[in-house]
């Protein structure tokens, strides 16, 4: 885990706007008790997580597509080629939303702007440094090689950030309340 302190907090004051915000449907389903802190979510999103990515086609269409992430000093990271037709969609509208569900347990879903990131860094608490940490041991030491060959990375300036537990409150589902079975 490479999140500060305070990296925590400015994650935690994300997601208690977001909430804030969020529309009553959603509020039903994320109730507080099914709402993740912060500091579990930098827990639990250690390593690559695979994120659904949503980009802005030319005629204003979403797409979607798979992606790695990285969860990295309290936001989402994400790799692709230059030439990728994600890649010339961000350049031209760097409008992002993105979803992490491991399971129908959990979801985290992030909406915002892909924002160019340095890999060249190569400090203890630099995105270069935590990419080495996750896929060297899974790609062996050549994926230092990998890295500097050209893909690119961006991070996911976050306006909106929502992380769920569906295990975490009294029933599955709102309204569902099996206690009487």
């Amino acid at each position: 885990m490479h999140e500060s302190p305070e990296d925590v907090a400015r994650v935690q004051a994300l997601l208690d706007r977001s909430y804030h915000a969020a529309g009553a449907h959603l509020r039903s389903i994320h109730s507080e008790e099914r709402r993740i802190t912060a500091a579990d979510l930098v827990k639990r999103l250690q390593g690559m997580c695979l994120l659904v990515l949503a980009t802005v086609s030319s005629a204003g269409r979403p797409l979607t597509g798979p992606v790695d992430g990285v969860f990295h000093r309290g936001s989402f990271y994400f790799g692709t080629d230059p030439d990728a037709v994600r890649w010339r969609q961000i350049r031209r509208n760097p409008a992002v939303s993105a979803t992490h569900l491991l399971s129908e347990d959990w979801a985290v879903i992030v909406h915002g702007s892909a924002v160019p990131a340095d890999v060249s860094r190569s400090g203890p608490e630099g995105l270069r440094a935590t990419l080495l940490e996750v896929y060297t041991p899974k790609y062996g030491p050549n994926w230092e090689a990998f890295v500097d060959s050209g893909p690119v990375y961006a991070r996911i300036e976050a306006e909106r950030l929502y992380a769920l537990d569906v295990t975490a409150g009294a029933s599955k589902y709102p309204g569902d309340d099996h206690s009487a079975d």
